[in-house]
């Protein structure tokens, strides 16, 4: 099986292969590393790859039920055993991980087999993929843009063919921002619903999640079917769903949704008559299908919320430093660490424990308003994004901003959040939408539904309340079998 004809499967396509034995796991991930070298050198997606190590591995692979099919790891939260997990950070370019993360260890239960990482902005904290450890990945639909992050290398490198599956995490939109912007299936499941850590049960307090970026509805359903579980020493649990997500997504017959749907920015940004445009085409193919939809608002204070977003990640980039000052037996400088990344830790010093908790009472009062919401709908829909991705480098700080920005422990606690709210609002008019479902713990979906006249993909959200996957699946199947899906194999840039 060469690069070309590879490309054109999904991971059950593959896994169904294998089991009929007409392909071999080894001739897989000579497909998948052909690949890579096809196009690595223009995207910049896979930073590492082990590929002496995974031959090795698919020797000994026992049946299961994606047994052989390659698969690449985010290279943050998802350690591979005695290889490097560096979190995008310069200062991490040789921190060997020495157990695989219960995530991994679950993916390669059902045989998956890693064959790399690919690349994240330093500790996931942006939504593009340019961190000066190995610099940017491009987009595979247009290589002056980004395909966006933090899961940005996970999104260019299924969208481009390198495999069907990547791992990705969800702390702000890291999944459905990059499905968006490359044209794939991106879910984020209830907070919860999959494994996480070992030792790091809360990440980010809950809101950032791991899963994956599918080019098919079916395999997304497959690995939460399979992934989902029960974790006794994580901090979060949510039952396990009693059915099939595949079921539900191979299944004729549909419930009657009642939909809410909106392009109002929560925080009041600019949204491009492209994200309006995307939403109005799932609204009208809705309301043709028979459900019952209507424009609505929605009942969360978005600045509120986001400001305690950022006191979350302000506190947690504190304590990432504190802990690596510790580890180096050194104190760290703002040469060692992103710009993003500095400004937050030095903030960070200036949260204090009831500042904290306060943040954390906002993400619960939003979580209980969402359900209320829930009452009236099943789903609300809205932009993934609210504009196409950005050119690269286009969100960088001038020179004028980073020297502003380098100064921020010269100001108070309250100077340092409107710092920080400034620094990341050229992101956040991009993407303002996602951080919700982050914070309230609902699980939510980007679907590809739209092309702009630039040929650049942008999707369309769809949150249900928590524990309530079924209802996406239900919806993104119904969608995939339309005409307003977009498939990345038919467009791309990159061929």
């Amino acid at each position: 099986m060469d690069s070309k004809e590879y490309q054109r499967f999904d991971a059950i396509d593959l896994a169904n292969l294998i089991q009929k034995k007409e392909v071999s796991s080894e001739e897989l991930l000579h497909a998948a590393f052909e690949r890579i070298n096809e196009v690595n050198t223009e995207l910049n997606a896979v930073v590492r790859t082990r590929k002496h190590a995974v031959y090795e591995e698919a020797k000994k692979v026992k049946a299961a039920p994606f047994s052989g099919v390659p698969i690449l790891l985010k290279d943050i939260s998802q350690a591979i055993k005695g290889e490097v997990l560096s979190s995008g950070s310069k200062l991490l370019k040789k921190n060997i991980a020495e157990y695989d993360s219960n995530f991994v260890a679950r993916l390669r239960k059902i045989g998956f087999l890693p064959i790399g990482h690919t690349n994240t902005p330093e500790f996931g904290l942006k939504n593009i993929t340019e961190p000066e450890a190995y610099g940017a990945t491009r987009n595979p639909w247009n290589l002056e843009h980004s395909p966006g992050g933090s899961s940005g290398g996970a999104a260019a490198a299924v969208a481009a063919g390198i495999v069907p599956v990547a791992g990705a995490s969800d702390g702000g939109g890291s999944i459905r921002i990059p499905a968006s912007f490359t044209s794939l299936f991106g879910l984020k499941p209830t907070r919860g619903r999959t494994p996480v850590g070992p030792g790091v049960g809360r990440q980010w307090q809950g809101a950032s999640i791991d899963f994956v970026l599918t080019k098919s509805v079916r395999d997304s359903a497959a690995l939460l079917d399979y992934l989902q579980t029960v974790q006794p020493e994580a901090a979060f649990q949510t039952p396990l769903f009693e059915g099939s997500y595949l079921n539900i997504v191979n299944r004729q017959d549909r419930k009657k949704l009642r939909i809410g749907f909106t392009s109002e920015s929560p925080v009041g940004t600019p949204v491009s008559k492209d994200a309006k445009q995307a939403v109005a085409r799932v609204v009208n193919w809705l309301v043709k299908e028979g459900h019952d939809v209507e424009e609505c608002s929605i009942p969360v204070d978005g600045y509120q919320l986001i400001n305690h977003y950022y006191k979350m990640n302000a506190g947690e980039m504190n304590r990432v430093i504190i802990g690596m000052e510790q580890a180096l037996q050194r104190e760290l400088t703002a040469n060692d660490v992103d710009l993003f990344t500095w400004v937050l830790h030095q903030s960070g010093k200036n949260i204090s424990a009831a500042m904290y908790s306060e943040s954390l009472i906002g993400w619960d009062k939003a979580a209980e308003q969402m359900m209320k919401f829930h009452e009236a709908y099943d789903v609300l829909i809205t932009p993934t994004n609210a504009h196409p991705a950005p050119e690269i480098a286009v969100l960088t700080p001038s020179d004028l901003e980073m020297e502003q920005l380098l100064r921020v422990s010269e100001h108070s606690a309250s100077e340092q959040q409107q710092l920080i709210y400034d620094m990341f609002l050229p992101s956040l008019t991009y993407t303002p939408f996602t951080q919700l479902a982050n914070l309230t713990g609902q699980p939510a979906m980007s679907i590809p539904v739209y092309l702009t006249n630039n040929h650049l993909p942008m999707g369309v959200q769809v949150m249900a309340s928590k524990g309530k996957e079924d209802l996406l699946f239900q919806l993104a199947a119904q969608l995939e079998q339309s005409n307003l899906w977009i498939k990345p194999e038919q467009h791309l840039y990159v061929k």
